[in-house]
């Protein structure tokens, strides 16, 4: 599987230290940067292109990072027909991945150990969908909303 992943300076360590673990996994890792620390550098840079790889990469996935994981989630959310979730446990991956079918995870570098940023990572990268119906249906009103600005009805509502 390829693995899209791009940060910030905050997480220029954890990045490296992830891009590390990927490749001795035998996963095929795209670094959207940066390539080395900045202190003054911008997550959307990096966020964006790894978001924009795994869009336009069918089948892959995607790593965000920054000091919270907070912008650049968003950032990623913004690359349009990505889901991207921001992840704090293991636990939280495994969802992201199992009801929401998210393809990119954003992780805080500043609130993570490598070690544990890592568990997250893994955890995201080794579930998949359920593909319960509650759960696309749940995507197909975010997708038409995306993609028209339709809200969906309320239960019960005419028309």
């Amino acid at each position: 599987m390829r693995v899209h992943i791009g940060g910030d300076h905050a997480a220029y360590d954890l990045k490296v230290h992830l891009v590390n673990h990927l490749l001795a996994q035998g996963f095929d890792v795209v670094d959207h940067g940066p390539d080395r620390f900045d202190p003054d550098d911008d997550y959307p840079v990096a966020v964006l292109r790894a978001a924009t790889g795994v869009r336009s990469d069918e089948g892959s996935l995607g790593v965000v990072l920054g000091g919270s994981g907070n912008g650049e989630q968003i950032a990623a959310n913004k690359v349009l027909g990505i889901r991207a979730a921001l992840a704090w446990s293991v636990e939280t991956a495994q969802l992201a991945r199992e009801h929401n079918d998210a393809q990119v995870v954003s992780i805080g570098a500043r609130m993570h150990s490598l070690e544990d940023a890592a568990a997250i990572v893994d955890a995201f990268l080794a579930t998949t969908f359920t593909k319960d119906e509650r759960h696309r249906r749940r995507l197909a009103m975010v997708t038409r909303y995306e993609d028209h600005e339709e809200l969906p009805p309320w239960p019960g509502a005419e028309g």
